[in-house]
């Protein structure tokens, strides 16, 4: 039961923490459009993200698949790039029928994605067969589902701040928030070493 914890915390640690801005920044962005009543539906994405997360990690410790940093980096950016422009362009616009779906399998793609960049340290914290890395695998997920239910709090607290104290409207929230991910991970994707090979 104590290794369950060690994992369990690596998993809470690896988005709860600033060098994890990038996971920290996609939450925030993939919450903003939303409320505290439609928690259902945003925990079912977060969960999406998490399973994406895992199934990187499982193909990376099975060795189907294994991550190039620089790429995986700039894809990562480039999830959050891309979530904080559909934020923009959809924004107080009435949703499609069938929009949520879509949105989920991207959701799932991205967690992928985020999953491959966090892969080559997870294979250097077990060492040992496959196999033995499954458990680690599934306590650090629900560390990683555990954190990214507090960062959702978090930015469902700072919209109702922001719409009952300061007199935001949902839209405007969402524009500030969705912005402020465009401003931080654009610099960091031109700078990228992708682009420098």
């Amino acid at each position: 039961m104590p290794d369950f914890w060690i994992f369990f915390k690596v998993g809470l640690n690896h988005v709860l923490s600033l060098n994890a801005y990038d996971h920290l920044l996609f939450i925030g962005v993939l919450s903003a459009p939303f409320v505290f009543k439609d928690w259902k539906r945003l925990l079912l994405l977060v969960s999406f993200f998490t399973l994406g997360h895992s199934i990187a990690l499982f193909l990376s410790v099975f060795k189907i698949v294994t991550a190039q940093v620089a790429i995986v980096e700039l894809l990562i950016l480039g999830t959050i790039l891309v979530s904080a422009l559909f934020n923009l362009f959809t924004t107080g616009k009435p949703s499609h029928k069938g929009g949520f779906t879509f949105i989920s399998g991207i959701t799932l793609l991205f967690g992928i994605i985020h999953g491959l960049g966090f892969s080559n340290y997870f294979n250097t914290l077990l060492p040992g067969n496959a196999s033995d890395k499954l458990a680690p695998l599934v306590e650090f997920a629900l560390g990683i589902e555990t954190a990214q239910i507090v960062v959702v709090l978090v930015v469902l607290m700072l919209s109702f701040i922001a719409q009952t104290l300061l007199r935001f409207n949902k839209r405007d929230f969402t524009l500030i928030l969705s912005s402020f991910a465009i401003g931080v991970v654009t610099p960091l994707i031109i700078d990228n070493p992708f682009w420098k090979k």
